[in-house]
């Protein structure tokens, strides 16, 4: 397509029919509903929906155990509470995630540390999270970035090393896999959301996977998502050792779970194949650097986004975007504006109004430039989204609008592919 007259342009545009649609709710949810409010309570100790959710859920992921929770943000709150994290105690994870990663460790009165990034996976350098441990280091935090799953074994390795707890993020990532295994299993605790915008929804809700077999976690797990309440086999024990919120889940939540967890399979199925389509129809382009999955990774794409090498464009990301948009290929450039150290929270080094604390327990400073890698990565990004919802006319067209709009603005000269740049 090179040399063909760009859509902004005054050319013809690549997509002339909408993307495919569809219902993400219906009878089932509504069957799943009705049966939670006859049984004339939404608590889920007193209901069976949360309870079945969750025991679907844990045939679904092979697991013996896990809790419920409010959103995605109370599940990580949750493990990093169960994992001890408290005053002072230092987490490392990723700085290109949503704030929902961080806030946990903040109100445990942790300090977030961040690793720099792998620029084409777009998860943790486990080098980069190496070189960030302290005698102050009490776990890592592993963000599962669009589907795609982080290099775990490495990670892992080193949380052996040095005693630390893994915890995973897997808000978008519903059964992705590493080297045949469920990401969300392979950590001390997974962390899922069922917010409105994941692969499953329940509005808001979320799930924490209790990996070690042990009971003890178990109960300690389950208790901090409800105020500390010790609820077994009918009994209220209600002697609180520390402070826990509540992060309950309702039944109308496990009810709407209930009928997603059946649809999910096959909507990772079909993510994934239209992700998978997109890098194929891509990959041979100058300039254009598609994901990559680490070995034995399995990408469940929650979205897709892939950078371009400017030395090869004679085009800002900005003028790709706005051309690729004009071809009816909706994206946007880059995921979040900024890596979340940049945000005015950790510049001012203020989690809570009037107040430096926790920051002042550490000697940890944000500057720019504190993980090149995933600063350029966001400088360089453009997302798209991914539906299963898609058509196979879709995807082609994806492939097309990309490299119409790559061809046009490909700089004078023969380039290899920009597979193995940066």
């Amino acid at each position: 397509m090179k040399g063909e007259t760009l859509a902004i342009h005054g050319g013809e545009k690549v997509k002339t029919k909408s993307f495919g649609t569809g219902r993400r709710f219906g009878t089932e949810e509504l069957k799943e509903l009705r049966e939670a409010l006859e049984q004339n309570t939404l608590f889920y100790h007193t209901g069976n929906k949360v309870t079945i959710f969750l025991k679907r859920f844990n045939e679904l992921y092979g697991i013996q155990r896990s809790v419920a929770t409010s959103s995605g943000t109370a599940a990580i709150h949750v493990a990093l509470g169960a994992a001890g994290v408290s005053v002072g105690d230092e987490v490392i994870t990723s700085p290109i995630t949503d704030q929902g990663t961080l806030i946990g460790i903040l109100y445990q009165n942790g300090i977030p540390v961040f690793a720099d990034l792998d620029p084409r996976t777009y998860n943790l350098d486990p080098q980069s999270v190496a070189d960030r441990i302290t005698p102050k280091t009490k776990a890592i935090l592993v963000v599962h970035l669009a589907g795609s799953p982080a290099d775990m074994d490495p990670i892992m390795a080193i949380a052996k090393r040095h005693g630390l707890k893994v915890i995973e993020d897997c808000a978008q990532s519903y059964l992705a896999r590493y080297k045949g295994r469920l990401v969300g299993t392979i950590g001390d605790y997974g962390c899922f959301s069922t917010n409105d915008f994941k692969h499953i929804s329940t509005g808001d809700g979320g799930i924490v996977t209790v990996n070690s077999g042990n009971e003890e976690e178990y109960r300690m797990v389950h208790a901090f998502a409800d105020k500390n309440y010790q609820r077994w086999q009918g009994e209220v024990f209600r002697d609180l050792d520390y402070l826990a919120p509540n992060y309950r889940m309702t039944e109308l939540q496990g009810a709407v779970g209930i009928a997603q967890l059946k649809k999910l399979p096959d909507i990772v199925r079909q993510r994934h194949r239209y992700g998978e389509r997109i890098t194929e129809g891509i990959r041979d382009l100058p300039g254009i650097l598609p994901p990559r999955l680490c070995d034995g990774g399995w990408s469940s794409y929650w979205f897709y986004m892939f950078r371009l090498d400017q030395s090869r464009l004679n085009c800002s990301r900005e003028q790709f975007s706005e051309a690729l948009r004009e071809e009816g290929i909706p994206n946007h450039p880059g995921y979040i504006p900024q890596v979340v150290y940049q945000q005015p929270m950790f510049q001012k080094r203020q989690a809570y109004l009037n107040s430096d604390f926790p920051f002042d327990l550490s000697g940890r400073a944000y500057p720019g430039g504190l993980c090149p890698v995933a600063e350029h990565i966001l400088e360089t990004a453009i997302r798209l989204p991914v539906s299963e919802f898609f058509t196979e006319e879709d995807a082609e067209d994806v492939i097309r609008g990309i490299r119409k709009v790559a061809g046009f603005y490909t700089s004078v000269g023969s380039y290899p592919s920009g597979n193995d740049v940066y």
